[in-house]
């Protein structure tokens, strides 16, 4: 699918993988359609790139449908908005969990539920979701982040075969940890000595080769980082154990510690 003339509905433009994807799509000719829950923060991006702005609440259902009718002429979406949830389940209220759950999970699914049926018309488009290596293997401290991006994965490579044929693509884009911008650089955190990071100009060209190649799924992270995750999905028990041998729980504390204001 080609980005160029396209129009894009860009979900979570306001967190710092947002800014980045928001540049290069306007740089290769996109019309750029930018929501977020703040109008204060979506417009300075709006001004910058000529876009159009949609002020809406993925938690809020009413919102997410709002924002479907408006961006009706939809060709693209990438769904790139999530909230970090991070912690111990029993830490969460059941209001927390709910709020993780609708912008993680229901959301994108339900903006892909909206949108597609036009493209099908139209017989071209692309969705594009912007998931984690932690919808491939589970960690400590991240039950509930991970069921979000497990289920996104699911959801999206699920979606894909339904819609095969049809002439609208669909792509998981699963990034590591990723330096400078986005919810981990912002935790402060250290990695354990010999985990890597990677650039957020490395997720965005992972996002753009997904839409325009209609990658099925694009992983965004280390050689290492992706060896493991793979060794992970396949035996979950044996990467327990090696997680409790290793030094991550310093980190996992650190950004644990980081992220609680944002449940």
């Amino acid at each position: 699918m080609r980005i160029t003339g396209a129009t894009v509905l860009l979900t979570g433009v306001t967190g710092g993988i947002g800014g980045a994807l928001a540049a290069e799509l306007s740089a290769r000719g996109a019309e750029l359609v930018l929501t977020g829950r703040r109008a204060e923060a979506v417009k300075p991006l709006a001004d910058r790139y000529g876009a159009r702005t949609i002020v809406a609440d993925l938690a809020d259902p009413d919102d997410v449908r709002r924002l479907a009718d408006e961006a009706a002429d939809t060709d693209i979406l990438i769904a790139n908005a999530a909230l970090p949830s991070s912690g111990d389940l029993l830490e969460y209220t059941p209001d927390q969990l709910d709020r993780a759950l609708a912008v993680n999970l229901r959301a994108p699914a339900m903006l892909a539920r909206l949108l597609s049926p036009a493209m099908v018309d139209a017989g071209r488009g692309h969705l594009a979701f912007v998931g984690s290596i932690s919808g491939k293997a589970a960690t400590k401290s991240a039950s509930l982040y991970s069921a979000t991006k497990f289920g996104l994965r699911g959801f999206a490579l699920g979606l894909r075969q339904d819609l095969h044929g049809t002439g609208v693509g669909v792509s998981i884009v699963q990034p590591g940890f990723v330096r400078d911008v986005g919810m981990f650089a912002a935790t402060g955190a250290a990695l354990p000595p010999g985990m890597r990071t990677v650039s957020p100009r490395q997720v965005v060209a992972g996002v753009v080769r997904a839409v325009e190649r209609d990658a099925a799924e694009v992983n965004v992270a280390p050689l290492e980082l992706r060896l493991l995750s793979a060794v992970a999905g396949q035996f979950p028990g044996f990467a327990e154990r090696v997680q409790r041998l290793g030094a991550g729980d310093r980190t996992l504390r650190q950004m644990v510690a980081a992220q609680r204001s944002r449940r």
